[in-house]
């Protein structure tokens, strides 16, 4: 029996990168996963990327788990909530939550002092960043907590040592990932009166990103 059999797995923003990954090895690993975000095969987000929601369940499924895809705006509280609705509805239970929703870094303007940078393109990324992560972990929490051995993992870049020893080219690029670690810690505080729910940070170190290949 393979290790995750018979464990609900929530990747929230598994449609590339990091959370594809971690999508496809939860699913190696025997899980059932709900996989989360704005484009599928007939309507793209407004990061305007190929990648689809539906492609990384195909490959959770490939991977040996089962893949459920599901569009969702993890910005909409009424959304996240008719996820988790469905989630308890089809599983009765959630046991791993992965917060990897992101998209903003086509609106950095890099090396652009924040009189300068776009207001609206910066407050956007704060709002991709930080809002959504709060929204899917406050309508998650209850499903996930009523049971232990639980597990949550807040997703950001960089590695520690330099996330706590330089500025990330962006003030509003920087607050987002760096909040990701502190968010991280605050959810570990709160859960730890619940039955063995670890929270923890996974820093995808220097993964290749697509708007760094789109600048090559």
């Amino acid at each position: 029996m393979k290790p995750l059999s018979g464990k609900v797995a929530l990747v929230a923003g598994g449609t590339r990168g990091a959370g594809r990954g971690i999508a496809i090895e939860l699913g190696a690993a025997g899980a059932t996963v709900y996989v989360t975000g704005r484009t599928t095969r007939t309507r793209r987000s407004e990061y305007n990327r190929p990648e689809t929601i539906e492609e990384t369940a195909e490959l959770v499924d490939l991977a040996g788990g089962t893949g459920i895809a599901v569009q969702v705006d993890h910005l909409d509280p009424v959304q996240v909530q008719a996820l988790i609705a469905r989630i308890e509805r089809e599983q009765g239970q959630l046991d791993i939550l992965v917060n990897d929703i992101w998209g903003g870094e086509y609106m950095v303007e890099w090396n652009v002092p924040v009189w300068e940078h776009s207001l609206e393109n910066g407050l956007r990324m704060l709002h991709l960043a930080i809002d959504t992560h709060i929204i899917t972990s406050h309508y998650s929490l209850p499903l996930l907590i009523r049971k232990p051995g639980g597990l949550v993992v807040e997703v950001t870049d960089g590695t520690k040592a330099y996330n706590e020893t330089n500025y990330r080219l962006s003030l509003f690029y920087d607050l987002a990932k760096n909040s990701v670690i502190r968010m991280a810690k605050s959810l570990a505080h709160e859960l730890a009166p619940t039955k063995g729910v670890p929270s923890l940070y996974r820093q995808a170190g220097y993964a290749q990103k697509s708007c760094w290949r789109n600048t090559a």
